[in-house]
């Protein structure tokens, strides 16, 4: 589990050095579509109508949100979908082991995991660092406290007062606010095909995780 979660957080970093945020955003997301697929293939479960359907959508959204002129795939856009396959395991995983054993334990020895094998990583393919500035120091503590810590402990919380079907929904919001604040952060732009991408890649993760369970309920209510 631990080496799942350092290869998607590698991939993703790296991905984000070459690419905007909004498309790491979104393209990251893609985890949700293939899940289920990966799942198939690992413990023989098939997918079901909606993840065929999901897949076909997300294809032609990531299709939109990384083609060029030249329909060539940039590496930063290819290595963040490398890192959501990783993310996709790691789900697997986590559902596979949490089973039976201390969830809190688990994540922390994830994250210990995590730590031990990215500082060996750092020694041996980066130069240390000749000055640590204090907004490094501050970037590096947000990261850690905000960005991990704390949103997996709210979405643990909030999770045990969520449906499943919710907590999805509410959790694909994040490749929302990760272009609200590419948007709003770093001023990026996107051509209208992108926006057109990220809709289709969307509503993908919509339909794969909910199985339209909530236009159902409307139909029934009517």
């Amino acid at each position: 589990m631990g080496v799942a979660l350092l290869l998607g957080y590698a991939f993703q970093t790296f991905g984000l050095r070459l690419t905007t945020p909004g498309k790491n955003a979104f393209l990251t997301a893609a985890y949700c579509i293939i899940t289920p697929f990966l799942y198939w293939a690992l413990m023989k479960k098939k997918p079901d109508k909606y993840n065929a359907t999901a897949a076909l959508i997300c294809i032609a959204g990531i299709g939109l949100i990384t083609l060029d002129a030249d329909l060539h795939v940039g590496a930063g856009d290819a290595l963040t979908l490398i890192s959501g396959f990783f993310f996709a395991l790691h789900i697997i995983a986590t559902t596979r082991f949490v089973e039976g054993r201390n969830p809190v334990i688990l994540a922390m020895l994830q994250f210990a995991t995590v730590g031990l094998l990215s500082f060996a990583g750092a020694l041996i393919f980066e130069q240390a660092p000749a000055v640590v500035s204090t907004t490094d120091i501050l970037s590096i503590a947000f990261l850690m406290v905000v960005c991990t810590a704390a949103c997996l402990l709210l979405q643990v919380i909030g999770q045990k007062y969520t449906p499943p079907s919710q907590a999805a929904v509410i959790l694909t919001f994040e490749s929302v606010f990760g272009v609200i604040f590419s948007v709003i952060l770093v001023n990026e732009q996107f051509a209208p095909q992108v926006v057109l991408g990220f809709a289709l890649t969307f509503a993908a993760v919509i339909i794969s995780e909910t199985k339209l369970n909530f236009l159902q309920n409307i139909m029934k209510k009517r």
